[in-house]
């Protein structure tokens, strides 16, 4: 199993706003208010991380990551630091 990034909102078209400024191209979602992203590798979520972290006053969204199975943590200004850390050092390759 990979890891999982979600991306949760209750406004339209926020996280297709936030997903077109990170990928740089238009994001056409079936689900304004869900999106799900799974990483085989799991430092390839820290570039979404971080971004959300650093524009998340400019956005109306949550995000939850999953390192294992069926376990979640909300990402928030508080942890993000923490857990960007704690992947460099579960996953250093």
């Amino acid at each position: 199993m990979g890891t999982i990034v979600n991306l949760y909102s209750d406004k339209k078209g926020e996280i297709a706003k936030f997903l077109k400024n990170f990928y740089n191209k238009n994001i056409h979602l079936q689900n304004d208010l869900k999106w799900e992203k799974n990483f085989d590798n799991p430092i390839e979520m820290v570039d979404i991380l971080g971004t959300y972290v650093d524009n998340n006053d400019m956005y109306k969204i949550n995000m939850w990551i999953s390192l294992d199975e069926d376990a979640f943590i909300n990402v928030t200004e508080n942890n993000a630091d923490k857990l960007i850390r704690y992947l460099y050092e579960r996953y250093p390759y």
